[in-house]
């Protein structure tokens, strides 16, 4: 698997744990009871905390806030759990870093959403160019959902295609809204869990939050961990960035702001 070897990767014959080879190979693994029941409720309630004292933010609806190891000790611990690390280590470096953090409260009436990838496709290819298996998928990124309330069907869990991240493509745009997209014949799996679980996705496999159906709705901490060399997006990079103050006014244009890193945010930052 990938180590950091001086300033650079390097692919080793390391043993990792299985729940790496399958976040590799398949795009996705749930870890089980990665916290306890004591450790779920102090999430649980630095993120009522969190949304109680705030509004909407970005934009966005109340179901989101953002960068919240910026916001509380409990998720600023969390994201740097062993559990977690041993997995995702292995695939982006020990050297790898959060690159953004929300809390999601979706309702019981929430509706889901299209196929999509959160990055990439890493490795774009043309229809037809497959993968060779003899090399290891290189992940950039990796998504991890801290469920802090069980997430089963009913509750719009988070669906995967599985090895979809090796296509080199996005979904079909044709069928971003259809539930029963498949990829190389791999029919989607739903990531549920309960409370306490930790669900890990690569950030090019598809995926989509499925529509509720009768249950409570999604409650999680949600960390997208990146390679030492992806920026941080934490931050809105109007508000943290390295520019000085001239610097920035001289940058008028779109392209102009994009070439000096005055990104706009996109959905997932923070």
């Amino acid at each position: 698997m990938i180590r950091r070897v001086g300033k650079n990767l390097a692919v080793l014959p390391d043993e990792v744990p299985d729940a790496s080879v399958e976040l590799e190979r398949n795009g996705f693994t749930v870890l089980r009871s990665v916290f306890n029941d004591e450790q779920v409720a102090a999430l649980r309630a630095e993120l009522d905390d969190v949304f109680a004292a705030t509004g909407p933010e970005r934009g966005r609806s109340d179901e989101y806030r953002y960068e919240m190891l910026n916001r509380g000790p409990r998720s600023q611990e969390a994201v740097g759990k062993p559990a977690i690390l041993a997995v995702i280590e292995p695939l982006l470096g020990d050297d790898c870093h959060v690159i953004a953090n929300t809390a999601w409260r979706n309702p019981p009436e929430f509706a889901g959403g299209p196929w999509h990838c959160d990055a990439g496709p890493h490795v774009p290819r043309p229809k037809g160019v497959e993968w060779d298996d003899r090399i290891p998928y290189p992940v950039f990124a990796i998504g991890a959902h801290l469920l802090l309330r069980d997430c089963r069907r009913p509750d719009g869990p988070t669906a995967v295609v599985p090895g979809s991240h090796r296509s080199g493509r996005l979904a079909p745009l044709s069928q971003i809204e259809d539930p029963d997209l498949t990829y190389d014949g791999r029919a989607p799996v739903l990531l549920e869990g309960s409370a306490g679980d930790v669900a890990l996705f690569v950030s090019d496999v598809w995926h989509r939050g499925t529509p509720a159906t009768g249950g409570s709705g999604r409650c999680f901490l949600q960390v997208h961990y990146g390679r030492r060399d992806i920026a941080q997006r934490i931050r809105p990079t109007d508000v943290a960035n390295q520019l000085s103050p001239d610097a920035i006014e001289r940058a008028i244009t779109t392209r102009q702001r994009d070439l000096v890193g005055l990104h706009d945010p996109y959905f997932y930052d923070g």
